[in-house]
């Protein structure tokens, strides 16, 4: 059984206002010529199908149209929403959808139900868990306690009443403990979304997203594939690809990549405004890449922005790194925010912005303030 997992397809997304759409369609046809190239049994979408809750309705349309080519292929797909997603708008149709093997999840109502699928070696189950947050299994589960994404996902998946003799794979959209992130992804700070890997040790293969870089978390089948597309400079060094997982007999699973290639690449270019200028400098670039600069100059060049773009035209992104912006300082990044609590996260920023540390009486206010939100997500 061959499977085409993806995931964060982020559909109408726009990265720093540039509109992606375009990009998406070119990666889509691609990946329904490998989907074809490869006879797949199916294709896993694991959840933020959209980049919006409402998505535009171009959006829409090329979504539509990806599913309807791949349900004229003859070939099944199994999708979940995403914490991007509305589950209610991404539910619309399930059942009608079905009959042309669409397989969609439903707003979650502590019922999930599998898709049986067979071949040489037996069935196999596919399980559809859309991104559900502490909340919404607590008020399917009362008699449980359930006070955070660990517990929630483990009373989801204890109630799936799993079969160990066959098959099993699990699609949902979730961050598990110990995944590395990237700038494109929505953070909880302090790691309230973490997820143990453990809870999906009855699942052959597990279909993850919501993180937007390739990678196994734990076992090499709990699987994270990444983003079809770059969505941050902080992804322009990865290459991104379409996974491909074949299930044989009862524990053997086969994983591979193969490499996409996008319309548009995203580079981060350094140097200083004469040297980033100079045609021998960008000669061998397509000039048509999305692109990030940071100029070294000492001082600002006046409309750099503006001068820049008449020679690479998808400039998104002017930076500096000189003396003056060594000594501002910088917020921490995303690798930090994990390590740190959300109280010491405020401080350093209240710090950086007032050149003095908060009162105690401060503190003492934004560690309530901080409490507050906690118990509104759980």
């Amino acid at each position: 059984m061959k499977f085409i997992h993806l995931s964060d397809l982020h559909i109408g997304k726009r990265v720093n206002e540039f509109s992606m759409l375009e990009d998406q369609k070119y990666i889509l046809e691609k990946i329904l010529e490998t989907a074809e190239a490869e006879a797949a049994d199916g294709v896993i979408l694991a959840g933020d199908l959209y980049d919006k809750p409402v998505p535009p309705a171009e959006a829409v349309r090329v979504l539509d149209a990806f599913l309807t080519r791949l349900a004229e292929m003859g070939m099944p797909v199994f999708a979940v929403s995403g914490n991007h997603d509305s589950a209610e708008r991404v539910a619309f149709g399930a059942q009608l959808f079905s009959g042309r093997g669409v397989y969609v999840s439903p707003v979650y109502d502590g019922k999930v139900e599998y898709i049986s699928l067979r071949d040489s070696f037996g069935e196999v189950r596919v399980y559809l868990l859309p991104f559900v947050k502490p909340a919404v299994v607590r008020h399917v589960f009362e008699e449980e306690e359930i006070d955070s994404y660990q517990d929630a996902v483990r009373a989801a998946v204890e109630h799936m009443e799993v079969d160990p003799a066959v098959r099993n794979v699990l699609v949902a959209h979730q961050f598990v403990t110990g995944a590395a992130r990237c700038e494109s992804e929505e953070i909880l700070v302090g790691g309230l979304d973490n997820v143990d890997a453990a809870v999906f040790d009855q699942f052959d293969y597990v279909a993850l997203g919501h993180i937007h870089s390739p990678q196994h978390v734990g076992r090499e089948t709990v699987r994270y594939c990444g983003t079809t597309l770059k969505y941050s400079f902080s992804e322009a060094g990865q290459e991104k690809s379409v996974t491909v997982v074949e299930l044989g007999d009862k524990g053997d699973v086969g994983i591979r990549k193969i490499p996409l290639k996008p319309l548009r690449d995203m580079r981060r270019i350094r140097g200083s405004y004469m040297e980033v200028t100079d045609r021998a400098f960008y000669q061998d670039m397509n000039m048509e890449d999305y692109v990030q600069i940071t100029l070294t100059d000492e001082e600002d060049v006046p409309d750099g922005m503006q001068k820049l773009r008449v020679i690479y035209p998808n400039l998104m992104r002017l930076e500096y790194d000189n003396t003056r912006t060594r000594e501002s300082g910088d917020v921490n990044g995303a690798c930090e925010v994990e390590q740190k609590s959300e109280l010491e996260l405020f401080g350093e920023f209240y710090e950086l912005q007032n050149n003095q540390a908060m009162s105690g009486k401060q503190e003492a206010f934004v560690r309530r303030l901080i409490e507050e939100v906690q118990e509104r997500q759980r």
